[in-house]
């Protein structure tokens, strides 16, 4: 078991960005997707959390947990559509921002703008961005600053913490 908790860290923390440069960097850009409206914003008490969220989704949305690394039921959705938090239905992720980071977890190369919003975690002994849902504020995961496309990033995201709504108009 700790053995297949530290794989898993280490698949999905291959390039932890140490750097402070790179990671003033990194934050910088995401301050720029990032939505100042608190208008939207879900709070909850936390028994109230429990109700409505299974064990394992509270676990990783409101205690920062990580599910297994290739283990999600989204890890290899190729259908088009949104994701959106499990936890308060916030559109976070479009189909097109999704690739195969081969890191064990969704991944993604961009958020919908001003859905996700990011804080420094250095626990584990690591310096790494939590990304969370900027309207109920759930863990989803992490972002890198080593995604292949243009915008350099990759979402990192745990699929326990979201839903997939199908596009049906897709073809």
């Amino acid at each position: 078991m700790v053995i297949t908790l530290l794989a898993g860290f280490a698949a999905c923390n291959t390039s932890v960005t140490t750097n402070t440069k790179d990671m003033r960097d990194m934050q910088s850009k995401l301050k720029e997707k990032q939505s100042d409206s608190t208008a939207q914003t879900i709070v909850k008490t936390e028994q109230e959390w429990k109700e409505q969220l299974t064990a394992e989704q509270y676990y990783i949305l409101r205690e920062k947990g990580t599910e297994r690394a290739f283990t999600g039921k989204y890890l290899l959705n190729k259908d088009e559509g949104v994701y959106k938090c499990a936890a308060c239905g916030n559109p976070l992720f479009k189909s097109d921002q999704k690739f195969d980071s081969h890191c064990g977890w969704p991944s993604f190369d961009d958020q919908i703008e001003g859905a996700v919003k990011t804080e420094r975690d250095t626990s584990h002994g690591m310096v790494r961005t939590e990304i969370m849902c900027a309207r109920c504020g759930g863990h989803l995961g992490h972002v890198f600053d080593d995604g292949p496309t243009n915008t350099g990033l990759r979402y990192c995201v745990n699929s326990v913490s979201i839903d997939f709504e199908k596009d049906t108009l897709a073809k």
